[in-house]
């Protein structure tokens, strides 16, 4: 049992795989959005996830280089490094892409 928990909490094999996952790419669109303070809790409400999982990401995130933390207090303020926003607008990229292929209307065959 003990070895299944270290399976659950290894890191991850390639950087990749855990950006290209739904909650973790709403997490850095989200971290897009600078006028509002990005707080773990405030961020993990906005995108859907627990605050367990935002902390692990953001924690994985920081030690990749793609995003970067500034403690006020308690409170911890989240942020996209300029590796974080090129990354960020890639996966904005990928989505717009995958909804402009979904609106293009199918050829009829005759």
């Amino acid at each position: 049992m003990a070895e299944q928990k270290n399976e659950i909490r290894a890191e991850p094999k390639r950087p990749e795989t855990i950006i290209l996952k739904d909650k973790q790419a709403r997490i850095i669109l989200s971290l897009r959005e600078k006028e509002q303070e990005w707080y773990l809790s405030s961020l993990a409400k906005a995108t859907d996830t627990t605050y367990v999982h935002a902390c692990r990401f953001i924690g994985m995130c920081e030690g990749l280089g793609i995003t970067t933390s500034e403690r006020h207090g308690k409170i911890k303020v989240i942020k996209l490094t300029e590796k974080g926003n090129q990354i960020a607008d890639l996966i904005s990229g990928i989505y717009g892409m995958m909804q402009n292929k979904q609106e293009q209307p199918k050829e009829k065959k005759d």
